[in-house]
């Protein structure tokens, strides 16, 4: 989503955007596919098992990095040539090292050309657990990410910025993520029968859980304020919006015990939820997430660790009354702004009941809330704000 947004302002600032990536939601002309930039191609899964959860690696996962690294970097070189390109974005491939020779191949190629490169950083290895213990250290020294003098970093939040240069010495620039609080979002007749699609009453409440399924995200938060604004006799369902992703499926399995234990109607629609409206192979209408923030009664972010927070923008960008967890980032970089919301101090209290129970049945408090929220996301988090520190960072490769 981060990607489409800076490629969006910078097409707004007269360049043309190409992408190169292991799969694909972009014009085909303009695309470039390589499979083996996927993290779940074949061999970069299996050298990936083999790389993490232990300490050593054997010789023959090795030689598999090189080679797959060195398909990566002939396929680089070759998009550069035929998009002629005068400057790389690096999505988060610098940063988290579920591809392991994409980041070696994007290294090696930089240093090769000295090709000017951003490095866009969303979250870092050291802060995923899963990545902690690994039998490529010396990889993830040269890589994750890389410290060349052509590569300028962007982190998305304060404490990123120290910790990147705590552990490699690499100085960065702090850009959030942004919405486009210029253009107010519209609702059209398509989204209109998105509540009858997903079975709500006429009395229930859509309570929506904008996220992936992953364990950070502290989605029992959620089931457990439902199940007691039901207790508080307020109806209503909650919605997961996203799949699980590349954290595997045992928490989703979790959460749906959970719901049936704690009787909660919680649906899980990653499959009707796609970036592009359309129908699915058995004629089920197919909605975009701002089809379902539209409608959506409540957003729910009861999140324990995030880089920055972009479902918390897309609530404000929405007008949405919001429940969050005051993780750090948030803590630190986001409620200084001054934003009004139900907050949770790592569990569901009385209090954050009480409070989302009287703002829902109170229209005028709502509204001010959500108004006020919008205005300071206009200030902080709009297209403009990204465009000047965008515009700043070429500035230093090509000049003013």
């Amino acid at each position: 989503m981060e990607t489409a947004k800076w490629a969006r302002v910078f097409e707004i600032e007269g360049h043309r955007c190409f992408h190169m990536a292991g799969e694909f939601d972009r014009p085909t002309e303009r695309s470039f596919l390589v499979e083996q930039a996927h993290f779940n191609y074949p061999l970069v899964r299996e050298v990936s098992h083999a790389c993490f959860s232990t300490t050593t690696r054997k010789p023959s996962i090795t030689k598999k990095i090189h080679e797959i690294k060195e398909a990566l970097k002939n396929r680089l070189y070759e998009f550069i040539k035929t998009f002629h390109i005068h400057l790389l974005v690096v999505e988060n491939a610098f940063a988290i090292p579920v591809n392991l020779p994409l980041g070696l191949a994007l290294t090696e190629a930089i240093a090769e050309t000295g090709i000017p490169a951003i490095a866009h950083h969303h979250d870092f290895f050291w802060e995923r657990k899963r990545f902690l213990l690994n039998a490529v250290p010396d990889y993830l020294a040269m890589a994750f990410p890389p410290n060349l003098p052509s590569i300028q970093h962007v982190v998305i939040n304060s404490a990123a910025d120290s910790s990147l240069s705590f552990r490699t010495g690499i100085s960065a620039t702090i850009i959030p993520n942004v919405m486009d609080f210029e253009s107010p979002p519209r609702i059209d007749e398509y989204s209109s029968d998105i509540r009858q699609s997903l079975g709500l009453e006429d009395d229930e409440l859509l309570i929506l859980q904008p996220t992936r399924v992953v364990r950070r995200k502290g989605i029992e938060h959620s089931i457990e304020l439902v199940r007691r604004l039901k207790q508080a006799r307020i109806k209503a369902k909650l919605i997961i919006s996203h799949a699980s992703g590349d954290e595997g499926y045992e928490y989703e399995k979790r959460l749906r015990e959970y719901s049936s234990l704690m009787r909660v109607d919680t649906l899980f629609i990653s499959d009707i939820i796609k970036p592009y409206r359309g129908k699915t192979h058995d004629g089920r209408k197919i909605y975009t997430p701002e089809d379902v923030y539209a409608h959506a009664d409540l957003v729910t972010y009861p999140s324990t660790v995030e880089g920055f927070g972009n479902a918390f923008l897309e609530a404000v960008y929405f007008r949405k009354l919001i429940v969050v967890n005051n993780y750090s980032v948030y803590a630190t970089d986001i409620k200084p702004k001054g934003f009004k919301v139900i907050e949770l101090d790592d569990y569901v209290d009385s209090r954050a009941v009480r409070l989302t129970e009287r703002i829902l049945q109170n229209p005028a408090v709502a509204k001010e809330m959500v108004d006020h929220n919008y205005e300071l996301g206009g200030k902080y988090y709009s297209y403009s704000f990204l465009r000047r520190k965008l515009n700043a960072l070429l500035s230093d490769y090509f000049g003013a």
